[in-house]
């Protein structure tokens, strides 16, 4: 279809009406909003404990928390992109969005999570060289090294989805396009266009299964050296100690890629819309929520330095 005849003018761009959940009666929507209300501010506050607990104390000042760190900000940043606007529509029915705020939200959306991905891809790597490479520590994970790494996850994540976003921004919108989603998701945005949506479809699948399937291989990699190293270990302590220092990070990525396969099992499956878009936005949040609980109860440097900061001495 022709662009100027679907978007009605030249001169005037398409606002986004966010349908939400469609089949969600009237009735479930405050108890949704409470709900979403309460899993973010449980991101908020947990991620923000993480964060300061690390910078403040001196002892957790290493690499595997320089990187937790970047994890935290990502999933503040992450949630923050998207859960507003959510909470918005569901209490206040605000389903509308300008065309600049559709597109800046998926972008941020899509690079953040591409971001989180590779953040997971460093840290196992940190793992890697602390159990497999342990003398060779200090000198391969230096603060110089560290902030390299964690730089260059988000400057490759913030720049991979900007081929796609701008594409879909030149396609042809009608002068209200309604989004089937809580949120500007690439795929929900796609398919609100006038236009063929088969190409940038077929491209928005393609990037998350790279950047869904190449962090993943690289962790399980990287897993699979630590593993063999670990059961080179005598002693029964000696591999205790070792799976300990990893069962934090195993934990997340196993949340993380759990998350990402319920998404793709909405999108692929014969499900209703709803189904598809429950989906995507549990793969955007559950992971958030849980990163904090997950190193707060399994990792006791972390539990105790939050512990250290909020309980006063006698």
């Amino acid at each position: 279809m022709d662009a100027t005849a679907c978007n009605g003018s030249r001169d005037s761009s398409p606002i986004f009406y966010l349908v939400g959940i469609p089949s969600l009666q009237e009735f479930l929507l405050l108890p949704v909003f409470f709900i979403f209300l309460f899993l973010y501010l449980l991101i908020l506050v947990g991620n923000t404990l993480i964060l300061v607990a690390v910078v403040a104390e001196s002892s957790l000042h290493k690499p595997m928390y320089f990187f937790l760190i970047n994890l935290s900000a990502l999933d503040i940043l992450l949630t923050t992109t998207i859960v507003p606007k959510m909470l918005s529509l569901l209490l206040l029915g605000d389903h509308f969005l300008s065309f600049p705020a559709c597109f800046l939200q998926m972008y941020l959306f899509h690079g953040l999570g591409c971001c989180e991905a590779f953040i997971l891809v460093v840290m196992a790597y940190d793992r890697y060289v602390a159990i497999c490479r342990p003398l060779h520590y200090p000198v391969h994970m230096t603060p110089q090294t560290n902030a390299a790494l964690a730089a260059s996850a988000w400057l490759a994540a913030l720049l991979l989805p900007i081929p796609p976003v701008v594409q879909t921004s030149h396609m042809a919108f009608g002068s209200v396009a309604r989004v089937y989603h809580c949120f500007c998701d690439h795929l929900a945005v796609v398919r609100a266009s006038c236009s063929d949506t088969t190409p940038q479809s077929l491209i928005g699948f393609c990037l998350a299964m790279v950047v869904s399937s190449l962090p993943l291989l690289l962790v399980l990699l990287s897993y699979a050296h630590i593993l063999a190293s670990v059961l080179r270990i005598s002693s029964q302590e000696g591999r205790s100690k070792a799976f300990s220092t990893c069962s934090s990070h195993l934990l997340v990525v196993g949340t993380y890629y759990s998350s990402i396969a319920i998404a793709y099992v909405s999108y692929r499956a014969d499900l209703p819309l709803d189904f598809h878009i429950i989906g995507n936005v549990v793969d955007a949040i559950l992971t958030p929520a849980l990163n904090p609980l997950i190193y707060t109860l399994r990792n006791k440097d972390v539990k105790a330095a939050i512990t250290k900061w909020h309980v006063p001495k006698a």
